[in-house]
């Protein structure tokens, strides 16, 4: 797994065990897997650009029902594009899976018709996963369901997405 610098990203440290320079893009600390490399984000980056890296796994604040992404701007509150707008500008060469929670804290849906933050990426987001569902997204279709978490309904789904979707014909639930 590749974060921010970091070939071979290992799990959480244990409470005690932090290296505060060992630290993700969300300013976590983190640990190394045997054998990881740890460079330069713009090495990284730069491996994006180049096409090297053919999966980019992001949160989001909103993704819209035809994969806009809008992740870097929070009115008020977030600030600073960070590196998404580079991760997600080459779609084409790189999938983008989104993972994030379905609603946000005041329980708005977070997968919307259209996104009310700025947008860091256009049409970029090709799979959607939250606590609740598995979306995979057509650029031009828009969302199918794929998959749903065990504990809930095609209907609470329904519910809790700002958008319209289809629903796959082998609707499978998701694996623990």
């Amino acid at each position: 797994m590749l974060e921010n610098g970091i070939l071979g990203l290992g799990p959480y440290p244990k409470k005690g065990e932090e290296d505060p320079d060992l630290i993700n893009a969300g300013k976590e600390t983190v640990t190394l897997a045997p054998g990881a490399a740890v460079f330069g984000s713009e090495e990284s980056f730069g491996m994006i650009r180049a096409g090297k890296i053919n999966l980019t796994i992001l949160g989001a604040m909103q993704v819209n029902m035809y994969g806009d992404l809008a992740n870097w701007f929070l009115p008020g509150k977030v600030k600073g594009m960070g590196g998404a707008m580079d991760l997600v500008s080459q779609p084409h060469r790189t999938k983008v899976v989104v993972t994030m929670e379905h609603v946000d804290k005041k329980g708005r849906p977070k997968i919307v018709k259209d996104c009310a933050f700025p947008l860091t990426g256009f049409r970029c987001v090709s799979r959607i996963i939250t606590d609740l569902a598995v979306f995979d997204v057509d650029h031009d279709k828009g969302l199918t369901l794929i998959e749903k978490s065990k504990e809930t309904s095609v209907d609470e789904i329904k519910q809790k997405t700002g958008a319209p979707f289809e629903v796959a014909r082998d609707l499978k639930d998701m694996e623990d």
